[in-house]
């Protein structure tokens, strides 16, 4: 299994960087030895039996090991160190009979994150293991009311799956899916493991559409076309974490930073193409909305997260810079660098003084940064 292969949309921007220059070189020592610390601070934080923090959550740990595999202090192909090969026998040890990897609930968040972590090492040995619980995510997608169509506004879509009551789904969970299955592709495509289902793209994209604020592709009533929401991404098609009250007294699901890179990141997975009006309408709102202080609509709520979605959706975009409203050209990879560098703690973690959606974890927003600096760091040019 070629886990280099499988990365390469992430790391995208590297061939479209060909303007390669000595600004980055600074930034790029700064960020190794940045990510050797934190990843230094995490391995202080791994448990006797291989996990990290709550061994409830899969996800913590395979959060870790990926941020631990990526880094590009070790190599990993010459020798996996003990306590990472501790941490994935742990996490592969989890596996239900379902295939999916959780233990308290939310199946699509710990699954997909397990089989992220499990891509990024590549060992031929924990393919099976892939390839079951890649099976377990694609039965999570939503297909209700009259099979093969699209007639709920949930359907296409991911919710949190196996464990977890909850009656709709979201982009969050989706696109955690949606990259999990992409990235393991090549690990069933050979066909030696058999016939493998795969995901319905073309209802993933109806789902995708129905939660970003584009009245040509968006048939939920609450799409807006106003100014401050326009081709941004929102949680859910059923709801969001943010509302707008519009001026006609009509209320606007609202558009917000995080998912609204999830949703460019979503579209790119699924094939949609760069000429796509959803697409160029997503960027432009990210262009308007652009800032690396915050989650924009959210402010400091799930602010390492938004980096995460930010560096990857970017990379895969292949942007080397994002064009502003005002027509200026902004340098994402510096920008988010020199932010999470002036963020990290002495000891080597990063926190959010923000507490909502687990931030006040500092191992979970510790992996969150790192894994934003990694693709960074891989997505800077070579000269």
């Amino acid at each position: 299994m070629k886990a280099t292969v499988v990365f390469s949309i992430l790391a995208a921007g590297i061939a479209a960087a060909a303007d390669s220059s000595d600004r980055y070189t600074s930034v790029q020592q700064e960020i190794k030895q940045a990510i050797a610390r934190g990843n230094a601070w995490l391995k202080t934080q791994q448990k006797e039996d291989g996990h990290w923090d709550d061994e409830g959550l899969p996800a913590l740990t395979a959060l870790a090991l990926t941020a631990a595999t990526r880094d590009p202090n070790v190599d990993v192909k010459k020798q996996v160190p003990d306590h990472l090969a501790k941490g994935y026998d742990w996490l592969v040890k989890q596996q239900k009979e379902d295939g999916g990897i959780y233990n308290r609930g939310l199946s699509t968040y710990n699954t997909a994150t397990s089989i992220t972590a499990l891509v990024a090492l590549g060992k031929d040995g924990y393919e099976p293991a892939i390839v079951k619980a890649r099976k377990h995510l694609i039965g999570q997608q939503w297909d209700t009311g009259e099979k093969g169509k699209t007639d709920n506004p949930n359907d296409g879509g991911v919710g949190y799956g196996a464990g977890t009551n909850k009656d709709h789904d979201d982009l969050s969970n989706t696109w955690l899916a949606i990259e999990a299955i992409s990235l393991s592709a090549n690990v069933v495509a050979d066909g030696k493991h058999g016939d493998q289902p795969d995901l319905d793209w073309k209802a993933a994209q109806t789902f995708l559409s129905r939660c970003q604020n584009l009245s040509s592709v968006n048939d939920q009533p609450w799409v807006s076309e106003d100014d401050k929401n326009k081709g941004g991404f929102v949680y859910s098609p059923t709801g969001s974490k943010a509302e707008d009250i519009l001026p006609d007294g009509k209320k606007a699901l609202r558009s917000y930073g995080s998912m609204s890179y999830a949703g460019l990141l979503s579209m790119i997975y699924a094939k949609v193409g760069a000429d796509d009006p959803r697409v160029k309408a997503v960027k432009e709102w990210l262009g308007k909305n652009y800032t690396v202080s915050e989650n924009p609509g959210l402010g400091t709520s799930g602010q390492y997260y938004y980096y995460q979605t930010m560096t990857k959706a970017l990379s895969a975009a292949n942007l080397s810079t994002l064009k502003l409203a005002d027509g200026k050209e902004a340098d994402w990879r510096k920008d988010v660098a020199d932010k999470l560098l002036s963020l990290q703690q002495g000891d080597g973690s990063w926190k959010n003084t923000d507490g909502k959606w687990m931030e006040s974890n500092p191992v979970l927003v510790t992996a969150y940064s790192i894994l934003a600096l990694e693709q960074v760091y891989y997505a800077i040019p070579n000269k």
